[in-house]
């Protein structure tokens, strides 16, 4: 296996693997260690839909727990980290799927990134790297705003390349920057008092880039292009045009915006997507953790705490106040457009595609040229969504197609899904057990919450206003009975089958006392490792109103009879937990990110073969240094590139005490990052 420079060190602590507490400050707010916000008692779908799915699975299934019952309760299991160790050494000519013929990493605690044998890989860019002409070079200790906002953000997350024509060899990266950890940018950081200066850099630290990158035609290596006419920075104080249903409601109307169609900045971007008119889409994701002093009930169901926050910005500008300015956070948690080939224009936020926690939003077309867009709610036991354009994707290049498309996500119907099992309840025990079928697996259909038109907005929920859905989604959900998930993260069609993959993190509440129960998508309680269901929309056309879905993967170490990859053999798969953003390759492959490894080993990137024999193979492409989490995955044939998110943020770290040294070593900040990392020998990725 490859690394990143020299090897700097091993993580330490009591954190190796896991979410730490730092991440849940800053990232999220702690929404783990707050009240649920969803409180309906909607259906519930869970963790790991285990065990199932053929009888193929069945047989293997079988053989396991003949195995455990062998060698008796109290046996060791080998850990997964020394199986893969040895699955490894078994050859030294990598097999698998077309595109995934490398031989897998083994789970690692190295601060580093690890790639297989025959791999090279750079960085990219960094955080505070300058890209705009006038940015000074990066200085740690000298932070000021206006730097920032000419340099590369924070928390790189989502990842988009597009093509620049008439420019060899060069590609337009597109990159979130979700939020800021404070205690690992600035020396001295005291969490009680942050400075005036140290929040108006974070505000620049988070939002958009676009940055120019540049391909060495002998390697893989990918640089950034500093000072490009297309370099663009977006923060949490640029300009922002809200559009669709929504805009202009009494709901969105602040004292700094009468019109309620103008806000500043996006926060808490999470996963994204592209659009075929060549725009780039963000979710704004946890953004409750930015607003203080709630007393509301629809703030409770968004998770909005009733008092400070943990960065404090509501004592320097009082948008973030919500007892003084209640409809600021009604201005976040929607989907943001970006047209990075114009440096010019304003990005969008799109009311009608509802409002609530978005990780990705990811496009499909109908037959017809309509776009379809899928987005999760990343919160445990909450929703997934779909929204269906009523208007056609024009082509050209002229400022009215541009225009006409720029607003195809304006007008449309907005959906939430509801699931159904088709076994006998009593065959749903809570452990795993397959049903008499043999499989985890049913029905499902697309609810209708509003639909948008040129002429104004129609509400398909009773007892709410259209206006009133595109705001309160959450509540909409709720009213229709949606289907409650495990933190819904990214939500990808294949380009090659149509079928659409939905990663479900992990809920470990599942079962707990005062939560739902078992049924047949949710077959195991308690689920710490996360899943990923197959769903396949009625006639394969993304407009459908319903859907069959199936369980395609059941995350956790293969040794667990509950786990599950798609009926391949689990002593040749690679352990894997909490899978988060996913992409596909040139020949149908999954490709999976994890944000929170729950088995001891770094987070990294996997791929996975959803076709053909080798249907479920899993294998670990890299790991990624102490604290930090994988995400953005990009695959293209001859480079694979990843967001390094958050390095070192593990416990009782700080600028003075690093729990990471990556990506320049001993004595140099901390510093999120992208990487690409390509065949040594000039050859495609895994063939």
């Amino acid at each position: 296996m490859r690394i990143q420079l020299p090897i700097i060190r091993t993580s330490s602590g009591s954190h190796p693997g896991g979410r730490s507490a730092m991440t849940c400050r800053f990232r999220c707010g702690d929404a783990c260690f707050h009240e649920v916000p969803n409180t309906s008692d909607n259906e519930y779908v869970g963790d790991v839909i285990a065990g199932a799915i053929g009888r193929r699975s069945m047989m293997q299934a079988a053989a396991v727990v003949t195995v455990v019952a062998a060698t008796g309760a109290g046996a060791a299991v080998a850990a997964p980290q020394a199986r893969a160790a040895e699955a490894s050494s078994k050859t030294s000519t990598p097999k698998g799927a077309r595109g995934l013929r490398f031989t897998p990493v083994a789970p690692n605690t190295t601060d580093a990134v690890v790639t297989p044998d025959g791999y090279e890989q750079n960085v990219v860019i960094r955080w505070g790297e300058p890209i705009l002409r006038g940015a000074p070079a990066f200085d740690p200790e000298n932070q000021t705003a206006a730097a920032q906002a000419g340099q590369f953000g924070y928390n790189n997350d989502f990842l988009a390349l597009l093509p620049l024509p008439g420019e060899c060899d060069r590609q337009l990266l597109v990159a979130n920057h979700e939020y800021t950890d404070e205690v690992l940018m600035f020396r001295g950081y005291d969490p009680a008092n942050p400075t005036r200066q140290q929040v108006e850099v974070a505000w620049a630290a988070h939002g958009l880039t676009a940055v120019v990158v540049e391909g060495d035609r002998k390697t893989g290596k990918l640089v950034a292009v500093p000072r490009h006419p297309l370099n663009r920075r977006v923060t949490a104080t640029t300009e922002f045009r809200l559009t669709g249903p929504a805009a202009g409601s009494d709901l969105l109307k602040t004292s700094a915006d009468p019109t309620g169609t103008k806000v500043l900045g996006t926060l808490n971007n999470c996963s994204g997507g592209t659009t075929p008119w060549g725009t780039t889409l963000h979710g704004e994701e946890n953004f409750n953790q930015y607003f203080a002093n709630s007393s509301r009930a629809t703030d409770k169901r968004y998770g909005i705490g009733t008092g400070a926050t943990e960065r404090k910005w509501e004592r320097f500008d009082k948008r973030f106040d919500v007892a003084q300015e209640p409809n600021e956070v009604h201005r976040f948690g929607y989907v943001v457009e970006f047209d990075p080939y114009d440096p010019t224009s304003t990005p969008r936020k799109h009311t009608a595609l509802g409002r609530f926690k978005h990780e990705a939003a990811t496009v499909r077309l109908t037959a017809d040229g309509r776009p379809v867009v899928y987005s999760g709610d990343d919160e445990r036991f909450d929703y997934f969504y779909k929204f269906v354009s009523s208007k056609r994707v024009k082509h050209g290049t002229s400022r009215a197609v541009r225009e006409h498309n720029l607003s195809l996500l304006d007008e449309g119907t907005l959906y939430v899904a509801r699931l159904t099992g088709d076994s006998p309840a009593i065959e749903i025990d809570g452990s795993g057990k397959l049903p008499s079928d043999g499989e985890f697996d049913g029905s499902g259909e697309w609810i209708p919450l509003a639909t948008a038109t040129a002429d104004g907005a129609v509400s398909h929920v009773e007892g709410m206003t259209a206006e009133e859905v595109f705001v309160f989604t959450r509540l909409a959900g709720d009213k229709v009975g949606a289907t409650k998930m495990d933190r819904p993260e990214d939500i990808q069609p294949s380009p090659q089958t149509g079928k659409v993959y939905v990663v479900l993190t992990n809920n470990s509440n599942r079962g707990k006392t005062g939560f739902a129960a078992a049924d047949e998508a949710n077959p195991r309680n308690s689920n710490k490792h996360g899943h990923v269901l197959e769903l396949t929309e009625r006639w394969n056309r993304p407009e459908s109103t319903k859907f069959a879905w199936s369980l395609f993967l059941v995350a956790g170490d293969p040794n667990d009879p509950a786990t599950y990859f798609a009926g391949f053999p689990k002593d040749d798969v690679s352990p894997i937990s909490c899978p988060d953003n996913v992409a596909f390759d040139p020949y149908g492959n999954l490709w999976i990110s994890t944000d929170g490894n729950q088995l001891g080993s770094h987070d990294g990137l996997f791929g996975v073969a959803t076709r053909g024999e080798r249907r479920g193979e899993l294998k670990q492409f890299l790991t990624v240094p102490t604290g930090a989490e994988t995400c953005g995955p990009i695959i293209q044939d001859r480079r694979v590139l990843v967001a390094v998110q958050h390095p070192g943020e593990i416990d009782g770290a700080s600028v003075e005490n690093p729990a990471s040294v990556w990506p320049d070593g001993p004595g140099k900040i901390v510093r999120p990052a992208v990487v690409a990392v390509w065949r040594e020998d000039g050859c495609d990725i895994g063939i």
